[in-house]
């Protein structure tokens, strides 16, 4: 079926790791069926420098799914290939404002099966994945104020996760499941808090009087938290990483602002920058403090977001008043646009699942 080939050929394609050549070192071949109303697919993998089967498998969906069964189809190829799982079969929340209003959307890793979730008529912010995948977690102002949901990504049922008085903004959930980051600024100030889903206990991370935090996630280990700061001075805000325990350091120095923080499971940490003028999407390692820029200097590049292959980054660019998802490489393929011309979209968000 052509959808399966042309979805297949632009997953191999967009994620970076193959070309075509000869002689190959790989070959890749397979059929697929429509079997009294059930999609079959075969695919083999042979490694032709060892002339071993390096992959030989069925797949089986409806042909409503074709696009995801050759999602599937790819990321295997990318394991029996490269040893790693590929990007494929990921989903990206994001917000968009197709409808008028700002809602929150899924689609697949390729832009594909477009669908929007919320339909609040209202204005929703800054979605966050649970690591199964399940849930999101986001700022909505459905009832009026900046609270935070919770809602389940199948059913659409959805319940209030902090509703505080003051300003309630999402923040990433931890690696494990239990607990998310948010800004509260209940006690009058906008802070970083933690809140456990299991008991609902809610601790303060940040105490900076003079000063406001934004922008939480957590380290791929949970032992640590990214934030963004306006400790340094008004109007510039900057990076700070903290422990458990509340201790913290600045991480950034260079560029006007560096907000939009995520901490990828690679360790690099992705933010956005203002520097001579345009936001640009920079990587940095914690560590060692290196960094470098990995969007192209033709506009203003914001809130990125890893993929879980920890060589991509899904962003947003803004052209004027509108914005649009771009997918980044960080090895050097140029960017792809994910989102149709229609309407604005931001805030993305990653899941491997």
């Amino acid at each position: 079926m052509r959808p399966i080939v042309k979805t297949l050929t632009d997953d191999l394609s967009r994620c970076g790791w193959f070309s075509l050549t000869r002689p190959a070192s790989y070959t890749v071949t397979g059929s697929c069926h429509d079997n009294n109303g059930s999609l079959s697919a075969d695919c083999q993998v042979m490694n032709v420098l060892k002339s071993t089967v390096a992959l030989n498998k069925t797949y089986t969906d409806t042909p409503a799914n074709a696009r995801r069964l050759a999602h599937r189809v790819a990321d295997d190829i990318i394991m029996a290939t490269k040893g790693f799982r590929g990007i494929c079969s990921g989903r990206i929340a994001m917000v968009g404002t197709a409808s008028g209003n700002k809602e929150l959307y899924l689609c697949d890793a390729d832009g594909g099966n477009l669908r929007q979730l919320t339909r609040d008529r209202s204005i929703s912010l800054s979605p966050h994945w649970s690591p199964d995948g399940s849930r999101l977690v986001y700022t909505s102002f459905l009832k009026g104020y900046a609270d935070i949901f919770m809602i389940n990504t199948q059913t659409g049922g959805r319940s209030a996760v902090a509703r505080y008085p003051g300003i309630n903004m999402a923040g990433s959930v931890s690696p494990g499941g239990g607990e998310m980051l948010m800004i509260l600024s209940r006690d009058g100030n906008p802070e970083v808090y933690s809140k456990s889903f299991g008991n609902g206990q809610l601790t303060r991370l940040t105490r900076t009087s003079r000063a406001g935090e934004a922008s939480p996630t957590w380290s791929p280990d949970g032992a640590q938290i990214a934030y963004v700061s306006d400790l340094a001075g008004a109007g510039s805000p900057q990076l700070y990483i903290m422990d458990r325990s509340g201790s913290s350091r600045r991480l950034t120095s260079r560029g006007k602002e560096n907000v939009d923080p995520d901490w990828g499971a690679n360790n690099l940490i992705a933010y956005s920058s203002r520097r001579g003028g345009l936001y640009g999407i920079y990587i940095i390692n914690p560590s060692s403090m290196d960094e470098r820029l990995i969007s192209p200097p033709d506009g203003n590049y914001k809130d990125p977001a890893w993929a879980s292959d920890g060589r991509h980054i899904v962003c947003c660019k803004q052209d004027g008043n509108t914005s649009r998802l771009y997918l980044l490489d960080t090895m050097g393929d140029a960017p792809v646009c994910l989102t149709p011309n229609s309407g604005s979209w931001f805030s993305p968000s990653w899941c491997s699942q």
